[in-house]
Parts: C-alpha cells; structure tokens; sequence
C-alpha cells in the first residue's frame, strides 16, 4: 500500500535522520556475545546498577516476546496438482549493537516438501504503507490460501474465509513473507525514540528488512539458494534498497526483483510538479473507458502518445498562455467524460482527488483511489469539501485482517497476544522520510543492483485503474534507465488496480510472468 501523499509532504520537513537506524541493528536473533561478558562483569561493585537495569530490559522484553515458532505440515490440493508443504509462523528478534532487544519482526513462511534446499528458489515479499502488512500480497496474490479481493463485491462484513489458491507461486519458490515492524504482530520491545526512530524511517527499515533477509537464510539453511525480492507499493522504494543492502552489507546476492504496483520516486507527486499530471492521465481515461467496455494498456496508445506530447506540452506553457490551456482543458474533458466547465475551471489539471469525485458526481458516487474502477458512494455529495473514503481499499481491511489471524492461528497453530495490524496508519504518521527536500527514491539503487550483477533480473508490474502508484509515473521513470537496464526489466501492466491480482485474469497472467522470471 502506498498511503496518502500529503503525509510525505509533511514528513519531508523532518530534517533530522537517525544514525542510529543504520548502525544499530547488530543482527537478529542471537545478541552479541559481548552481551554475556557485560552482564557476568556486573556482578562486582560499580557495575552491579548495569547488570539490574539489563535484566529489567531483558524480563519486559520478555514479557512482550512473540510465540515461539510454529511449523505445522500443510497440504493443499489445487486443480491437476497436490502440493505438500511446510508452514512456519514466527519471529526473529533483532538486538541493538550492545546487545538489547529491539523488536520482534513477524514473518510466515511456506517451504515445498521434497526439493532440494540447495537449488530451491526462495521469495522474501512485503507490502508498502509504510504501515502495511504482508497480507496483502499473501492472501491476495502469492500464498497458498487466497481471500478474494474483487472490488464491489467484497464488503467489510463479507466472509473472511480463504480458499485454496490456484495461483499460489509455492509450485516454483518457497515463500517468505515478512512483517515490518508495527505490522501485522511485529512489535516495537524496546522503548523511546531512538528505538522507534530506528524502524520507522526509510534507511532503518530498510536495514531491518535485509537483517531479517539474512538472518532466515541462516536460521533455516538456505544461504546457497536462488533468492528473490518482492514488494508492493511503497515496497518499489523498499524493494532496490533491500536488494543493494543485501549485496553490500550482508553478503545475499538476488537473483531477481519483482515490483508489485511500485512508487520508485516520490518527486512527482508532490509539489507542483507537472509530471504528476502526465503519470496519471492514462489511468483517468482508462477508468472511463472500463466503464464502456473490457481496456487493455494497448487501447490507451493515443493516450499515452497525448501525454508524452502535446499535453505535456501545453502544460508547460502554463496558464498564462490560455490558448493552449483551454486547448488541454478541453481535450482532458473529451477523454474523460468530465464536464467541459470543470475541466476548464481546473485547467484540465485534475489531482487524484478531483478526478475521483468529479468522474462520476452527476450520480453521487467517487471512484477508488486503489482502484478507480470501483465506484461507491459519495458520504457527503453535497459537501463542497471531498471527505471521502476508498471503495476500493476501504471495504478490504476488516475481511483481510479477520482472514489473516484465521489462517495463523486456526491453519497455523501461532497465537500472539495484541491485535493484528493489516495497516497500521500511525507508522505512516511518524515515518521520517529524511534527507530534507530530497523526497526518497529507489531509483538510484535500482541502477546500481542491475549494473552490479549482470544476472539480475526485474519484473514491474502495475495495474491499469491504479490511481495511488500509476502505471505511466512508473513507466516514465523506467524509460530513463541506461541500456543495459532496460534489456534486464520486464514491465506489465494489467486490468485492475493497485491490486491487479484481485481480478482472476490479472492473477493468472502475473504469476505466468513471476514463474518465468524464477525459472529463467
């Protein structure tokens, strides 16, 4: 998930960036031995108050430890096939350098039964937010059970009840799919802000994912296996960084990077950047054509040619030039449908906002900002203020959450205490997205995996309808890349929206193009 957009521009004021959230984390799982030392040292004169106050850190971390993990033998049978596997629940505990606990970082991971561990391919996939859990991308796209997630029909009181996913990827790579910390039960042990400064920041989250990367490929003797990297929306600025991060410091080379619904650079969207406009006109016309008919990306090649061209065009021009400012206005309202008049009073620069309200308001009804297929209604049509929620997202989380604790406790046998965090919005509200004015990209780190290792390859896909990470945005920026680049990156684009895979046809033709890439 990539949540909302105002939020980063008021992060982006936070000039100040821990140190702390790349040195600190020492590893996971096992602290320090120097840990031990002190505390043996502390039994003799000054250094007794030390040894007091590391075990009151040690019994409250305690007190809030996850479960032990639990592996439990799963079988799932699916048309023309039965697959037997391992499911494991669990946690890896990550320590500071002078050996004190930090947090517990969920994860669930899915293992074949009968391959050869050495040359079984493994996948490590999270979602965006920040604030978001893997649930998404587990119970949606990946995993072995799936909830479904088709727009209009799935409501918040809906059945939360999975059922076996056809589409699972278990066939060609074990799963793993971890949690950020404040997601899903991953959870903060230590207090202040220092520690909470140390995950909930681009750089430290980052280097948290990577650690807990790593230290499962140790935890389960899987260092000499193919890996693979998959994140979802705010996972595109996730996603090159884990990988460059694993490559320098951890010693884990990826062979493969897939990008689900990607934001890679921030830049466009905020501000009063024109580019904005450009990455989300094929996606408005896309949405009202839908509405007519079946779309496909090759159906929007005008569009995507109008955007690149003369709409871009009259845009720099500016309003003061107010030919080709009425020339544009009117041009947005033919391809959309909206009205001239609001066109012309927008300047046919429309915000994501806008064009969801002003689509379909002769009805009453906004569009989804995850997916602008989906119409629902406006709660205050009226209002001269949008105060609208997302048709398309909104409706999502209750059945998600409730189908997430189901399969890990009833399926999985692991029962933490606290409540399951399918999308935690407070993280969002105190994510330090640093470095001053220089919004974060993942581009920079995106050139240097792929010039790194020649063997690495990438899939970006994106859907169709998608109004909170567009297609095009993405596009534009991949089109950037050097040539050697560009000849290792796939992209695709599908109907649907930021969960394109919640469409039958969508799901199906995306995991055709994971496996490819895997078995490649």
């Amino acid at each position: 998930m990539v949540t909302n957009m105002p939020a980063f521009r008021r992060a982006t004021l936070v000039l100040a960036v821990s140190a702390f959230a790349l040195a600190g984390l020492a590893r996971a799982d096992d602290p320090p031995q120097q840990r031990a030392e002190a505390a043996a040292a502390g039994q003799k004169g000054g250094r007794g108050g030390a040894q007091s106050a590391s075990q009151n850190s040690s019994s409250a971390a305690e007190l809030h430890r996850l479960p032990p993990d639990s592996t439990t033998k799963q079988t799932l049978d699916l048309p023309g096939r039965t697959l037997n596997f391992a499911a494991t629940a669990g946690s890896i505990r990550v320590f500071d350098g002078k050996g004190e606990p930090l947090a517990d970082i969920a994860y669930t991971s899915y293992e074949l039964d009968g391959a050869e561990r050495a040359t079984r391919p493994v996948t490590f996939l999270f979602n965006g937010g920040p604030g978001a859990s893997s649930a998404w991308l587990q119970f949606g796209a990946a995993g072995p059970w799936r909830l479904p997630l088709d727009g209009e029909a799935l409501s918040p009181s809906a059945s939360p009840e999975v059922k076996p996913n056809a589409e699972t990827w278990l066939d060609f790579t074990d799963l793993v799919f971890i949690d950020p910390v404040s997601t899903g039960y991953s959870r903060l042990i230590a207090s202040g802000e220092d520690a909470r400064k140390s995950f909930y920041s681009v750089d430290g989250d980052v280097n948290s994912i990577a650690l807990v990367i790593r230290r499962w490929l140790e935890k389960h003797d899987r260092l000499t296996s193919p890996k693979y990297v998959a994140g979802e929306s705010y996972g595109g600025i996730r996603g090159p960084k884990v990988v460059r991060q694993l490559q320098l410091q951890h010693g884990v080379g990826a062979k493969g990077l897939i990008l689900v619904s990607p934001l890679l650079d921030f830049r466009e969207f905020t501000g009063t950047s024109l580019l904005q406009y450009v990455a989300t006109l094929p996606s408005y016309v896309a949405v009202a054509r839908e509405a007519r008919g079946p779309v496909k990306r090759a159906d929007l090649a005008d569009v995507e040619a109008y955007a690149r061209g003369e709409f871009l065009a009259d845009l720099v021009k500016g309003e003061a030039d107010k030919e080709a400012t009425n020339r544009l206005a009117d041009k947005v309202a033919e391809l959309t449908g909206i009205d001239q008049a609001v066109s012309r009073r927008l300047a046919g620069r429309f915000d994501v906002g806008e064009f969801r309200r002003e689509l379909d308001r002769r009805n009453g009804k906004v569009t989804g900002r995850y997916d602008a297929s989906v119409r629902g209604f406006d709660p205050y049509p009226d209002s001269g203020n949008s105060r609208f929620g997302d048709p398309s997202g909104d409706a999502l989380q209750a059945p998600l959450t409730s189908a997430a604790v189901d399969v890990l406790s009833r399926k999985l046998n692991w029962r933490p205490d606290g409540s399951y965090e399918v999308l935690n919005g407070a993280v969002e509200g105190h994510w330090d997205f640093g470095r001053g004015i220089n919004p974060p990209q993942s581009v920079s780190e995106l050139r240097q995996i792929l010039a790194t290792d020649a063997k690495l390859n990438v899939l970006v896909a994106h859907g169709l309808f998608d109004l909170a990470t567009p297609y095009f945005g993405t596009k534009r920026v991949l089109d950037q890349l050097p040539a050697f680049a560009t000849q290792r990156v796939k992209f695709a684009v599908y109907p649907g929206g930021h969960m394109f895979y919640s469409r039958d046809g969508s799901r199906q033709a995306f995991r055709s193009e994971v496996e490819a890439l895997i078995r490649e």
